[in-house]
């Protein structure tokens, strides 16, 4: 059977109405899995009973993460936030977690992946390096490679595209941080941004800062090789 993927959502501001872009359903259905989006529920028992039920948890991009989660003021260059999305994800990851199901976050699903593993992140790469970086919101169609990331031999990653350096598309101006453990740094930017991570005491958890989906759906291999090996770890 097909397993049963939960997309959590992200949400206009004034919170009228959910949104989820295309090509995140598009690429789990072409790796296999049935999409199921998921409203921003705040009752415990609900989440859990959500968890129950999933075979895995997709995580998509969106607005910004609120820095209070991590202990930090925000910052001037801090985006548009929607609290409601961040306590809904940040529950259902831990309960997830505690489940040991399988887990792929892109983007900001990277970032609120490793929040509810108690790391945390830049609220913008730009205003809190001092060194030069590399361009990480390109100007390029949404499917376009636009820098590398090296990957680290023998993570998860690695294994699941047999590749130790990747061409990656980008639109972000957050990152991660600090990672703990039970996770790991698989994948770095040649600037030092950190651009994959994943845990090594679960099956399979996953958080990326680059956007797959986009690249999937258009049949780029490494991609396409990240969703088939994540639906597979959902069966």
């Amino acid at each position: 059977m097909k397993p049963l993927i939960g997309v959590t959502a992200s949400m206009e501001v004034d919170e009228s109405y959910y949104m989820v872009s295309n090509d995140n359903i598009r690429a789990i259905e072409q790796a296999g899995g049935i999409p199921v989006i998921l409203p921003h529920i705040v009752r415990q028992g609900d989440i859990e009973r959500i968890a129950r039920k999933l075979d895995g948890l997709y995580l998509p991009g969106g607005y910004d993460i609120d820095p209070t989660l991590f202990g930090e003021e925000p910052h001037p260059k801090l985006g548009t936030i929607i609290p409601s999305r961040d306590l809904f994800e940040l529950q259902l990851v831990r309960k997830m977690l505690e489940e040991n199901k399988p887990i792929l976050g892109v983007c900001r699903g990277c970032q609120i992946l490793n929040i509810a593993a108690e790391g945390d992140m830049y609220q913008d790469i730009y205003a809190q390096h001092d060194q030069t970086l590399l361009q990480h919101q390109q100007h390029a169609p949404l499917y376009h490679g636009s820098h590398f990331v090296q990957v680290a031999a023998g993570s998860l990653l690695h294994k699941l595209t047999n590749m130790q350096r990747i061409r990656v598309n980008s639109r972000h101006h957050q990152a991660n941080r600090m990672v703990k453990a039970p996770f790991i740094i698989s994948g770095t930017a040649h600037d030092g941004i950190i651009e994959a991570i994943e845990s090594t005491g679960h099956s399979f958890v996953l958080g990326l800062q680059w956007h797959p989906e986009n690249m999937a759906v258009v049949g780029e291999g490494a991609s396409k090789r990240i969703f088939e090996g994540f639906i597979h770890a959902c069966r």
